[in-house]
């Protein structure tokens, strides 16, 4: 059986001991991407909010199911990385990393919670009920953007501010 070919190992990182099962980068390269689907995301249904405050329902219910798909390509991306890949620790001065951990528990809470409401909120307007969607839309978006500012936040301080940690599992990832 022929020798493996070295992969080259990023320099920045603590431990390079999964870099995408041979493929360089690619521990990297899809958070960038899913978090790029975050932000978008996030601007849609902002977008989406004023179509409906402007009265607009056909534009509103395009740029809302538009920001939903962005939401759906950010999760299959998350899991198909934590998968495949793993997660990445958090990289910075040890003295951080409570403050980090709470602040990655806020956020896996706010995006469960917008997931979970953001379907919900969808259903209501394909079933047409829209007293209650009007009622819960707004909340379901606020959450949603709280989500996406905690996500990207959590991006630049994984990926940006310090060098990241070792990639590992999920557990790894939020207990240390």
């Amino acid at each position: 059986m022929p020798a493996m070919p070295s992969i080259p190992l990023n320099p920045h990182r603590r431990s390079n001991k999964i870099e995408g099962r041979g493929c360089p980068g690619v521990s990297t390269i899809l958070p960038t991407i899913s978090t790029s689907c975050i932000v978008i995301s996030a601007v849609l249904v902002g977008i989406g909010w004023r179509r409906i405050a402007a009265g607009k329902r056909e534009s509103h219910g395009k740029f809302m199911v538009a920001g939903a798909l962005f939401a759906l390509a950010f999760f299959v991306l998350y899991v198909s990385k934590t998968l495949f890949v793993g997660n990445t620790q958090f990289g910075g001065p040890d003295h951080l990393r409570p403050v980090y951990t709470a602040f990655l528990l806020f956020h896996i809470v706010l995006a469960t919670t917008a997931g979970a409401f953001g379907l919900v909120t969808i259903a209501l307007a394909y079933r047409k009920r829209f007293a209650k969607h009007r009622r819960l839309g707004p909340v379901t978006a606020s959450i949603w953007f709280a989500a996406a500012v905690t996500g990207v936040s959590l991006y630049t301080l994984l990926y940006v501010m310090y060098p990241g940690g070792e990639t590992g599992s999920l557990l790894d990832a939020i207990f240390g």
